[in-house]
């Protein structure tokens, strides 16, 4: 917990001297309770006396009070909400393997199921875009609040020939807000001087790239753009003796090098429940971050109710002492 006005903390440090006024307050009206000629008054005094009879109300009330000083400091809470600057792309292999069934119903399925999580999983403030690559890379869904419209959009994609995972990365890249397309000799063109908003690229593929821009220079052009990559290697790592399989072994070694080059993380799962899980825990990632909270409302609450149950408690003591 940090405050915006720590220097009224100090103000804390005057309640052990009221709290000594108080109990000392408190003791006096006992001894004069104490010298009543009628020995049943005595006895019912000394009852009702009890220590917890005596301090809880005084404790509840310098509580309260702390609550009060607490909330003049105005506190503040580091607690996670939804962002609403961030923008994300999710780029999708559909490139003829993806029809394996090694990762059950199939590659694209567990695909799409988790792609569809992962939107469903955003905050609405969160834009999110979709690209799809094969032998060339198609933007299908530039980043928008409109979630449905991205969920029917990844329903629709459907498998292509050969797979460029360099062209798919670039593609997602250049859509995202205030970055840019690489120029023909592969250099960036001046990039915006306006701030830009964190951008992300989640890439699933299931094999290796054979056509198309190398990853790890696409990679490179990410970071250069401040976009962080997270990747997901789908399908086996060696070919399975059984089950229907298409194409070659997934290449792990280039989705790992593409995310440490992005700051990112590489993720194997080895079922399509595992892989909308991942895709889920993505979502919370990038649609929620930490900032500090003010809760000099929760304070005051608190110190009301602290104050409102001293008062009770003491005028349910008090009159029966009376």
């Amino acid at each position: 917990m940090s405050f915006a006005w720590p220097a009224l903390l100090w103000g804390a440090l005057l309640l052990p001297l009221l709290a000594a006024g108080v109990l000392r307050s408190q003791r006096r009206r006992a001894r004069a309770r104490l010298a009543h000629p009628r020995v049943g008054d005595l006895r019912e005094a000394a009852r009702r006396s009890s220590p917890a009879r005596l301090y809880i109300p005084v404790a509840l009330y310098l509580l309260a009070i702390l609550a009060a000083v607490v909330g003049t400091a105005r506190p503040q809470l580091v607690l996670p909400v939804p962002t609403d600057r961030a923008a994300v792309m999710l780029a999708i292999d559909v490139s003829g393997s993806m029809l394996s069934q090694d990762v059950r119903p199939s590659r694209l399925e567990a695909a799409r199921a988790a792609a569809r999580d992962f939107v469903a999983s955003l905050p609405r403030g969160v834009r999110v875009g979709l690209v799809t690559f094969a032998g060339d890379a198609v933007l299908l869904a530039s980043p928008t609040t409109d979630h449905e419209r991205v969920a029917r959009t990844i329903e629709g994609i459907t498998v292509r020939h050969r797979t460029a995972i360099g062209e798919g990365l670039l593609e997602a890249v250049a859509a995202l807000p205030g970055r840019v397309r690489p120029l023909p000799d592969g250099t960036l063109p001046p990039l915006p001087q306006d701030p830009r908003p964190p951008g992300y690229v989640v890439l699933l593929s299931d094999g290796q790239s054979n056509t198309g821009i190398d990853p790890l220079v696409a990679a490179d052009l990410a970071r250069r753009q401040d976009v962080t990559v997270f990747t997901v290697g789908i399908g086996r790592r060696t070919l399975p003796d059984t089950g229907w399989v298409i194409g070659g072994p997934l290449d792990e070694a280039t989705l790992q090098a593409i995310a440490e080059r992005t700051h990112g993380h590489y993720y194997h799962p080895r079922s399509s429940v595992e892989l909308r899980d991942i895709y889920r825990r993505l979502a919370r990632r990038i649609g929620w971050e930490d900032r500090p909270v003010e809760v000099t409302a929760l304070a005051g609450v608190l110190g009301a109710a602290l104050l409102g149950a001293s008062l009770v408690l003491a005028a349910l003591r008090w009159p029966l002492e009376a």
